[in-house]
C-alpha cells in the first residue's frame, strides 16, 4: 500500500489525481494541502484523508510515501525537489519545470535520494496512441515521413479552479508559459514517443491573438502557437496549439507514412484510422480522448503507471528522464520564437 498526499487542489488534482488514486487498490490517500485551505477541505471531504496546513507539514509526515505536485508551473521544481529531499516519490504535473536547469535539478534530487520522479504525460498512455506505437514499431506502415498534431480548446479559464480571465494560467509569474508549453508539451512528447527519435531542430511562432484579462489588456503569455519540428534522420511536421478553439476541442494527430496515413483522435467514432496506400482501410474503436469538458474523466493511466513504478521500481514511459528530453524541445521552441530563427538542439 502506498500512502499518498496531494499538494495543490486545483482542477487537475480533483478531476484526475484524486479520482484515480481513489480507484487504485494499492493507494491510501493521506490528505491534501493548498494555499487556499477551503479547497483542501473540500478535497478531504470528497476523497478522504486530512487537511495539511502546508506542504511542509505534509512532507514532514513520515507516513506519506509519495506525493502529487499539482501546483502552478512556477512552483513545480521547488516543491518537487523539497519532496524528494524529504524521501517522497513524486508525480509532478506537466510542464515539468520553467527552466531546463530546474528540470535537471529535479532529476538530480530524485537520483540522490533514490526516489521515483514521474511527469504527467498522459498522452503516451492513451489507448489509441499505445496502439499506434505498436503498429508503427511493427513496420506495417514503413517510416513516418511527415506529421501534423494539434491540441486546441477554449482556454484554461474554462478549466481552472478559479474560473474567469484572471486565472494563474495567463500570468507569467505563475504560469511562465502559455499554450505552447501547456498544450504543446503533450504533443511534442507524444510525437517523440511515436517517432522514436530525438528532435534535430525547431522553428516556432508564438502569439497572443485573443485572450484578455478582465480589464481588457492582453494576457501575458501566448494563446496560440505553431511549431515546425524536424527529427534527426526522421520526419518533418507541425505542432499547433490554441486556447482559442471556441468550438469542440481538437486533440488530433496525423502521421503520413511510407505505406499509408494514420489518423489519431480525429474521428468521433474511431480513435485510430489507417488509410493504406493500396486503398484499404482499418478502423479501430478503442476509446475516446480525454477532454476538459468531460464531467466524468476516463482513467488517464498516469496514476496507475506512477504507483506501479513505485511498487516495482521499474522504468516507465513517463519517467522524468524522458520528460526532460521533451522539455528541451519546448525550451528550443521558446528560444526560436524569441529570436525569430531556427534553433538546433
Amino acid at each position: 500500500m502506498i500512502n499518498v498526499g496531494v499538494i495543490g487542489c486545483g482542477s487537475i488534482a480533483r478531476m484526475r489525481h484524486a479520482v484515480e488514486y481513489s480507484n487504485n487498490p494499492n493507494v491510501k490517500i493521506m490528505g491534501f494541502c493548498d494555499f487556499n485551505k477551503d479547497r483542501a477541505v473540500e478535497m478531504a471531504n470528497d476523497f478522504g484523508g486530512k487537511v495539511y496546513a502546508s506542504d511542509d507539514e505534509m512532507l514532514n509526515d513520515s507516513s506519506i510515501d509519495a506525493v502529487s505536485v499539482c501546483v502552478a508551473n512556477a512552483y513545480h521544481a521547488e516543491i518537487t525537489i523539497k519532496a524528494l529531499n524529504h524521501g517522497k516519490h513524486v508525480l509532478c504535473e506537466k510542464p515539468m519545470a520553467i527552466t531546463l536547469k530546474d528540470c535537471a535539478d529535479m532529476i538530480e534530487a530524485a537520483n540522490n535520494n533514490g526516489k521515483r520522479l514521474m511527469i504527467g504525460h498522459n498522452q503516451r498512455l492513451a489507448p489509441a496512441h499505445k496502439k499506434a506505437k505498436e503498429i508503427l514499431d511493427s513496420g506495417e506502415l514503413g517510416n513516418i515521413i511527415s506529421f501534423s498534431t494539434t491540441f486546441g480548446h477554449k482556454g484554461p479559464e474554462m478549466w481552472s479552479v478559479d474560473k474567469g480571465n484572471n486565472t494563474w494560467f495567463f500570468k507569467k509569474s505563475t504560469a511562465a508559459f502559455g499554450s505552447m508549453a501547456d498544450l504543446g508539451i503533450h504533443k511534442i512528447d507524444l510525437i517523440r514517443y511515436l517517432v522514436g527519435e530525438e528532435v534535430d531542430n525547431v522553428y516556432a511562432n508564438l502569439s497572443t491573438l485573443d485572450k484578455k484579462f478582465s480589464d481588457g489588456t492582453p494576457i501575458e503569455v501566448d494563446d496560440n502557437s505553431v511549431e515546425l519540428i524536424k527529427f534527426k534522420n526522421g520526419p518533418l511536421g507541425t505542432v499547433t496549439t490554441s486556447w482559442t478553439h471556441y468550438g469542440d476541442e481538437c486533440n488530433a494527430t496525423v502521421l503520413y507514412c511510407e505505406k499509408g496515413v494514420m489518423h489519431l483522435y480525429s474521428d468521433p467514432n474511431y480513435s485510430l484510422k489507417i488509410d493504406y496506400a493500396d486503398g484499404t482501410r482499418a478502423h479501430y474503436k478503442l476509446d475516446r480522448i480525454q477532454t476538459n469538458n468531460d464531467s466524468m474523466q476516463a482513467n488517464s493511466g498516469v496514476i496507475d503507471t506512477f504507483i506501479n513504478g513505485v511498487l516495482n521500481s521499474k522504468k516507465t514511459i513517463i519517467d522524468a528522464e524522458e520528460a526532460i528530453e521533451s522539455m528541451k524541445v519546448v525550451f528550443a521552441c521558446l528560444e526560436s520564437a524569441e529570436k525569430g530563427c531556427r534553433v538546433k538542439l
